[in-house]
């Protein structure tokens, strides 16, 4: 369960966070979240898909790791394998978190960074630290500022991303069918794609709306993902042997 406290020089004053990739620190996913303007960079390794959020039933963007849960493909002894990780991983174990706050007498929520203490990444002895001695940031807790503000203005913009798809009719549902060299199979349900057909039917200003709202190129990059869909079987497949091969 995550414990998030305010991030302050007083109370995490020697914190240090440990960035390495594996399965004992949390990286052992097979997917997160992702939004529009992160298809670009996202798109050249994983697959993308939509979920709707059990919660709000809001739709939104996940890079795909693995074919079950607990499973990241991309994961080995080594670290992750991969030219890009998602800044939704790299992130943790930060949070954006809001504080209320009077400004000009008027109530507002300003955005602060919060850290899960009960994150395994969270040490005292190793790790990149995230105050330096006299008090200030350091260079690793501004990067992390600066993906937190990107990560967050990215996903405020999804959600008008996903109400344009769905005026237009461009999101349908679609279950993964998965057999494996082995014979097991995976049926993965739940999740949307482009609906390729939808899109070719739209007319010339149904396009230019697209295209000027920047949203077209995002579509482009969701299709363009799918390609990684069979490397990413073959992955499992190749994980799988290894695993009988060790048994």
């Amino acid at each position: 369960m995550a414990r998030y406290e305010l991030l302050n020089n007083v109370d995490h004053g020697d914190l240090r966070i440990i960035i390495d990739r594996s399965a004992e620190f949390g990286d052992n996913l097979w997917y997160s979240l992702t939004f529009p303007s992160e298809f670009r960079n996202v798109q050249r390794h994983y697959p993308v898909f939509f979920t709707r959020d059990p919660d709000s039933g809001e739709y939104q963007a996940v890079a795909m790791f693995g074919v079950e849960e607990g499973e990241n493909l991309f994961l080995d002894e080594q670290g992750w394998k991969a030219g890009y990780i998602p800044l939704n991983i790299l992130r943790a174990p930060f949070l954006v978190g809001f504080q209320e706050q009077q400004e000009f007498g008027q109530p507002s929520r300003e955005p602060v960074i919060t850290v899960d203490m009960d994150s395994p990444r969270i040490s005292r002895e190793r790790g990149e630290r995230v105050f330096l001695d006299q008090g200030g940031n350091s260079p690793y807790v501004e990067q992390v500022s600066s993906i937190l503000k990107v990560l967050h203005e990215g996903m405020q913009r999804s959600k008008p991303f996903f109400e344009t798809l769905e005026e237009m009719n461009l999101l349908e549902s679609i279950v993964i069918e998965v057999q494996l060299n082995d014979g097991s199979e995976h049926r993965l349900a739940g999740f949307h794609t482009i609906n390729e057909d939808a899109l070719r039917a739209l007319g010339a200003e149904q396009l230019a709306t697209l295209n000027q709202r920047g949203y077209l190129e995002a579509i482009y990059m969701v299709i363009a993902s799918m390609s990684h869909l069979p490397e990413l079987i073959e992955k499992k497949n190749q994980r799988r042997q290894q695993a009988a091969r060790h048994a």
